[in-house]
Parts: structure tokens; C-alpha cells; sequence
């Protein structure tokens, strides 16, 4: 976590023997040696306006050997973004800033409340001023992936928009979760996630460690989007989007008592609100993605067969084109920026990674800084 942030946000807590570490702590950065500077890099930050940057990036959870083997990694995530950034002239904790969320905890649906989410919310608004008035009351830029992004829109939806309209100048949304959902999220709860990864324990041994997280109902692909199509198909009966009731009884969900479906509101319509400021929304395109699973025995402790579709290979793209055509059907009603960036054959997970997509992510971030 940088330094600057960390009175701001605070640390994560143990659990489960792992540790919760910032995504852009030291333990990330690689030593590796120094490549000739990309002609782009060099163009923009001779052109280069600086404006201040906010990174939203899940706090992970890694079993201390585990920390050893993700730092040989090159790059993580929003790293390679942070040091690219670095390269351009922006410093850690004056113009550049982290966020790290906790993941086990879900934003709250309307009508609802949560402690965690209204502190880490009150935070970032206390660090979003705080960077702004370090830098002559300039606007912040955020940048998010994947859940991070998804949190940026709900942490801009829960403040007034005159704030909004004084303090963000814009946001870089990649890959972001969409409240319209995915089906990942079932394969989540049936054979364990796949989103945190310990290097000797199977997904489906985290399965109830899963199911004990808040965030582990949110985003269940949602009837609006999906309809009556069968997602989870047995030969005995198939389970489409109207039927997450019975699907998780099926998995014995509710009678171990882990998360009681009374305390949450399983998603049945799409709920978009978009964020009112300008907004840049970043996807892959054109790779595998599961859009139904098949449990033919009705055991939902082995492997599923997947029937694939198209996507990032992790949201379907029926989902990422109905959250972008509701954003950009908002902001257009007020003559608010909004731009769609479709980056063939990139995943969800390394489009922050990749070189080809890295460079037109970076492209178009350093376009929002104009």
C-alpha cells in the first residue's frame, strides 16, 4: 500500500492465516531490468499535463509463501498501470494514490446499509480532498479494474454531484464488474472461486470460506440480461436466472446457515446508474467465456462441463454491451462524456497486463488527463 494512503484507508485484518496486503505494496515490484523507454511514453510526457490518480485494487489474500512466488510475477494487475504512470513523472503519494478494498465485503443494494462500505467510502471521499487540495484543488482521475471499477461507480454514485463535479474530473473503468453480472459468479459459489488462489488448496476447499463473504451473491447474473435461459443445467432440472433460490438450496447454501437469504436481496433486474462525470469504459472482447454450466449428475462437487460464448473470459459480453449502452444512455441524455473502447482477443484479468492492450489502456488514460 503506498505510503500516503495508508492513514487513509488502513490495513486489512488476518484471516484464515492468509494476509491481506495492498495489490501495489513493495512486495509486488519486480526487479527487473531497465528496457528502452517506448516512444509513446516519451511523446506523452512531453506533452505530459499532471493531474492527481487514484487507483482502486482489491487487497489480496495470499498465504505468506504465496507472497515469494507473486513477487517473481512481472506485474500485477494495476501495477504495470502504477509504474507506467511512475514513468510518465507522476510520485507515489503526491499525484498518485491507492485504494485497496477488502473483497469479502459487498457494496450495499438500495435500501440497505453497511458499516464497512460507508467507512471505506468516507475514506476515499477524506483522500480523494485531501489529494485534491495537495495538488492546488485540482480534479482526481480514478482508475479501476474489474470489482475496483465497479466500487468506483458505486463510491461516485453515493456522493452529491456538485462534490462529484468539483473534485473527479474523470474515471477509467477496466473491466469493471457490471451490476448487469456474469455468470463466473455462479461457478463461484458452486465449485469454489477462482478469484483468490492459494497455490496448494483446490477452489472447492474455499468454497465455504466463499459462501461465508458478502461478496459472494453479488453480481448473479441478473433476469433482465440473461431472462429464462438455462445457466446451470442438470438432467433432473435446469436453473435460469429467476431461480438462485433453489439453485443455492441445491448446494446446501442455505442450510449450512453461512449467509441466510433473508439478509440480502438476490438480484432480479439490472440497476444502472451511471456516474454523471466524464467516463472512460475499457473492455476485451472475443475470448471463451462460460455462459452455462453443466452439472449433469446434479453434483456440484466436480468440474462442470462449460458451454462457452463470448466475453473477456470472465464477463459475458451480452452483459458488458447492456452496462454500456445504459452508461452511455445517461451520460449522452446530459451531454456528459462517455466512451466505449472494445480491445479485441484481451482478458479480463491481463488487459492491464498484456502489451497490446496495456498500450491503448494507456493510451486512453492519458487522454482523460488531457
Amino acid at each position: 500500500m503506498v505510503p500516503a494512503v495508508e492513514q487513509h484507508i488502513g490495513r486489512g485484518r488476518p484471516r484464515l492465516h492468509a494476509m491481506l496486503r495492498g495489490a501495489d505494496e513493495p512486495c509486488f515490484r519486480p526487479c527487473h531490468q531497465r528496457l528502452p523507454e517506448p516512444a509513446w511514453r516519451r511523446d506523452s510526457r512531453a506533452k505530459l499535463r499532471l493531474r492527481i490518480w487514484i487507483l482502486l485494487q482489491r487487497r489480496e489474500f495470499h498465504a505468506p509463501t504465496f507472497i515469494k512466488i507473486l513477487s517473481s510475477c512481472p506485474f500485477c494487475c494495476n501495477v504495470k498501470i502504477r509504474n507506467e504512470l511512475e514513468a510518465l513523472g507522476y510520485q507515489d503519494g503526491v499525484t498518485l494514490f491507492g485504494a485497496p478494498y477488502d473483497i469479502r465485503y459487498a457494496p450495499p443494494q438500495p435500501g440497505q446499509c453497511s458499516k464497512v462500505y460507508s467507512d471505506y467510502f468516507a475514506r476515499v471521499k477524506d483522500l480523494v480532498q485531501h489529494a485534491s487540495e495537495k495538488n492546488a484543488n485540482k480534479p482526481v482521475i480514478f482508475i479501476g479494474h474489474s470489482f475496483g471499477a465497479r466500487l468506483i461507480l458505486d463510491f461516485v454514485n453515493s456522493t452529491p454531484l456538485i462534490w462529484r463535479k468539483k473534485f473527479i474530473k474523470h474515471l477509467v473503468l477496466l473491466s469493471p464488474t457490471p451490476p448487469t453480472c456474469f455468470m463466473e459468479v455462479v461457478t463461484n459459489l458452486a465449485s469454489g472461486p477462482t478469484v483468490i488462489r492459494f497455490p496448494t488448496v483446490l477452489p472447492l476447499d474455499l468454497r465455504p470460506m466463499w459462501w461465508s463473504f458478502a461478496s459472494s451473491l453479488l453480481s448473479l447474473p441478473s433476469t433482465t440480461v440473461f431472462g429464462h435461459e438455462p445457466l446451470i443445467i442438470t438432467k433432473h432440472r435446469n436453473y435460469s436466472a429467476y431461480d438462485y433460490q433453489h439453485f443455492l438450496a441445491s448446494l446446501g447454501f442455505n442450510m449450512k446457515g453461512m449467509l441466510p437469504f433473508t439478509k440480502w436481496v438476490l438480484p432480479m433486474n439490472m440497476g444502472v446508474e451511471a456516474p454523471m462525470v466524464p467516463t472512460t469504459y475499457l473492455n476485451g472482447v472475443g475470448i471463451q467465456t462460460t455462459k452455462q454450466v453443466v452439472y449433469w449428475d446434479g453434483n456440484f462437487d466436480v468440474s462442470p462441463d462449460n458451454v462457452y460464448g463470448n466475453g473477456d473470459g470472465v464477463v459475458n459480453w451480452i452483459s458488458v454491451l447492456a452496462f454500456a449502452k445504459e452508461l452511455k444512455r445517461q451520460h449522452y441524455s446530459e451531454n456528459i462524456f462517455f466512451k466505449f473502447v472494445k480491445i479485441p482477443n484481451a482478458t479480463h484479468g491481463d488487459i492491464t497486463i498484456q502489451d497490446n492492450s496495456l498500450k491503448i489502456v494507456m493510451a486512453e488514460i492519458l487522454a482523460a488527463n488531457s
